[in-house]
């Protein structure tokens, strides 16, 4: 038996049949997972931390086991804990998901110890080629094209800053076993680059627990192009075509689509061989992805990831193929269903992430309870991969994706506009989202064009972060009408406000009622009149016949001056949110009955934006300091945010050490103004 032989012989014993199936993730994949093993007959076991004890994945599953607090170290990452509730519960084999322990090692080792399936690699593949050092040094050797830089061994600051300076900036810095732009730093010049591999060593020890560095050149004006292979235990190896993920900020994904509108055919069937190259060069089994990186000429290996990709549906939407299903096929040690020549590219696909963040605040997180969700039926090619749902609580201790939105359709411009319409009828409150920067995004001309790169998001977004229009007639209508949709639905459900209808009848003739809305930019007053005859908005001294009504299609109907307009209104206490064909807006509807106590923000003060951990004091007590000046970095949500002093002067106190975990508005530094 040769050697090749003899490796898919080991790998086959991994893999069996089974009936219960645990997955040892959380949120979409989770839920993602959970749907296809219960399609294919298998029972399903969720894990959970305390902090997500009433998460979807949980209700979904058919047993749930709680691994303990909400710190991922302590629940999702602690293997020992996984590996007892599959044996609590009889769970033959384990899906990973993405994420958390999907790429790791010893896991893969410690399931095969135990004698459970691992769905995906072996540990000796993800070592291979879940390094990207690792992963470099074998692809260099199976001759596939690579960026130029170093993935040595030797890791103190004189060896890489003599890497760089040898490759010329600028460089990138970046975590050995990274993935999802944690660990990463672009460096322009040798001045930066010491801080930046602190920084980046940093957060990828918190997020992987290795903090091993390469150094690579930076690609200029680059397009992010990926290729999905899968693996199977009897020597059978295909690509599913590619995906573009150019479309990042700080070097995280948003957009992506397959295939790649960037690609020839010919380059098509080129960058596919080469990953099928590389994956071969460790006769890989399972779901996995190539990555590339090319700069409009030349494409250029960068690394493997070892697992499924949050993009995987417009793969499946181009090709017919549940990766999942193969997945789990592959883990039952069968072989898979199609061979290359059977594999066919059927029309595009594209997918947005929809995060709890708000973009018009330097991407923040936004925690809380999610108290509306209202998606879109999916039809006309639109699916989405959820992990949230209404009354579900985002959590600060995890990812902030709470879904995606996919679209499907036999071109390009007629699949973003599918995806814009979907993402146009999505509203989820009492959380903020980056849905409106997301359909910013996709309707961008250039972005219609494909005339982009990966630092595209950032040159333009102040565009695609615009300020809130002013209020038109349409959007005073729908948040009247708002307002008349609450007090009817706590008033009961048989109960209609007598300005409800076109006409109303009163003994005592027309009445008034008066409506004032408030915007950063000032005041908007609107009274509306019922009683005999039609009910009339007066808005800026113009008379507009009104009516409104819930909507059968869900929202409101309202009916403006003869027309009417299907719209999304939502009362939170005095809180107004409408979304019009205008866009979305939010903003206050001053209650004549109600009290305006509203809390002023201080700007003046240092405070933790949300809960997270302190990872780093940038200043001493005493030192002197001017407007702007980093004075530490909090980790929030798996991101690191630097806190700035709000004005010049001394540091008086720091109010916290490193380690501390605080919560949202807690001062953790006091600075003395310079007199």
């Amino acid at each position: 038996m040769n050697a090749k032989a003899a490796t898919k012989s080991a790998a086959s014993a991994l893999y069996r049949r089974f009936g219960t199936l645990l997955i040892a993730n959380r949120g979409e994949i989770a839920c993602r997972v959970i749907r296809t093993a219960r399609a294919m007959g298998l029972r399903t076991v969720a894990v959970y931390s305390e902090a997500d004890a009433d998460a979807l994945h949980v209700a979904m599953a058919d047993d749930a086991v709680l691994l303990g607090p909400a710190r991922a170290r302590d629940s999702y990452l602690n293997i020992d804990r996984i590996l007892e509730a599959a044996q609590k519960t009889g769970a033959e084999a384990i899906h990973p998901g993405y994420g958390f322990l999907s790429e790791n090692a010893d896991f893969a080792r410690r399931c095969a110890e135990a004698g459970i399936v691992f769905v995906g690699p072996t540990a000796e593949m993800m070592e291979a080629m879940g390094s990207k050092s690792g992963s470099k040094a074998l692809m260099e050797k199976a001759g596939v094209p690579l960026v130029p830089g170093y993935h040595g061994e030797a890791q103190d600051e004189k060896t890489l800053a003599d890497a760089a300076k040898k490759i010329g900036f600028p460089v990138l810095a970046k975590a050995s076993a990274g993935g999802g732009g944690r660990g990463m730093r672009i460096v322009r010049g040798a001045d930066e680059l010491a801080a930046a591999i602190v920084s980046a060593k940093r957060e990828a020890l918190a997020a992987f627990g290795d903090d091993r560095m390469l150094i690579e050149k930076f690609v200029q004006n680059p397009r992010h192009i990926e290729v999905q292979i899968v693996g199977d235990s009897h020597g059978n190896l295909v690509s599913l075509f590619e995906r573009e993920c150019t479309l990042q900020r700080r070097h995280q994904k948003v957009i992506e689509e397959a295939p790649s509108p960037t690609l020839s055919p010919e380059q098509r069937e080129a960058v596919c061989a080469a990953a099928r190259k590389a994956a071969g060069a460790v006769n890989y089994v399972g779901a996995g992805t190539i990555e590339f990186v090319s700069d409009g000429h030349e494409v250029f290996f960068i690394e493997m990831n070892t697992r499924l990709q949050v993009e995987h549906p417009v793969t499946e939407l181009i090709t017919g193929v549940d990766l999942v299903e193969w997945q789990l096929r592959v883990a039952f040690g069968e072989k898979l269903p199609l061979i290359q020549d059977q594999i066919k590219l059927n029309g595009h696909a594209i997918e947005a992430r929809v995060y709890a963040e708000n973009p018009n605040k330097n991407f923040m997180p936004s925690v809380g309870r999610i108290r509306t969700w209202r998606t879109p039926d999916e039809v006309d090619g639109l699916r989405i991969d959820a992990g949230y749902g209404e009354g579900k609580t985002v959590s600060p201790n995890y990812d902030a994706m709470l879904a995606k939105l996919i679209a499907w359709a036999p071109t390009r411009d007629l699949a973003i506009s599918r995806l814009n319409r979907g993402l146009e009828e999505t509203d989820v409150r009492g959380i903020v989202t980056n849905i409106p920067f997301l359909s910013a995004l996709i309707t961008h001309p250039e972005v219609r064009a494909n005339k982009i790169d990966t630092s595209f998001i950032e040159r333009e977004l102040a565009k695609l972060t615009p300020a809130e229009a002013a209020l038109s007639e349409l959007e005073l209508g729908a948040a009247v009408a708002a307002i008349l949709r609450s007090e009817d639905i706590a008033a009961g459900a048989d109960v209609k406000s007598p300005w409800r209808a076109a006409a109303g009848w009163t003994a005592v003739g027309a009445r008034k009622r008066s409506f004032v809305f408030r915007q950063a930019d000032g005041e908007r007053k609107v009274s509306l009149r019922y009683g005999n005859g039609p009910s009339v908005l007066s808005i800026d001294g113009r008379d507009l016949t009104f009516a409104s009504s819930a909507s059968a299609r869900g929202g409101l109907d309202v009916v403006l001056d003869g027309v009417k307009h299907h719209v999304a209104g939502l009362l939170d206490e005095h809180e107004v949110y409408v979304r019009t064909r205008n866009g979305r807006f939010e903003f206050h509807w001053v209650d004549p009955f109600g009290t305006e106590d509203e809390e002023q923000a201080g700007a003046d003060r240092v405070v933790a934006p949300l809960p997270g951990t302190v990872v780093a004091l940038l200043v001493e007590e005493g030192t002197s300091v001017e407007k702007g000046a980093a004075i530490l970095t909090l980790e929030v949500m798996k991101m690191e945010q630097t806190l700035r002093a709000p004005f010049a002067g001394i540091v008086k106190e720091l109010k916290c050490k490193v380690g501390d975990i605080v919560q949202e508005g807690v001062e953790l530094a006091e600075i003395e103004p310079k007199a």
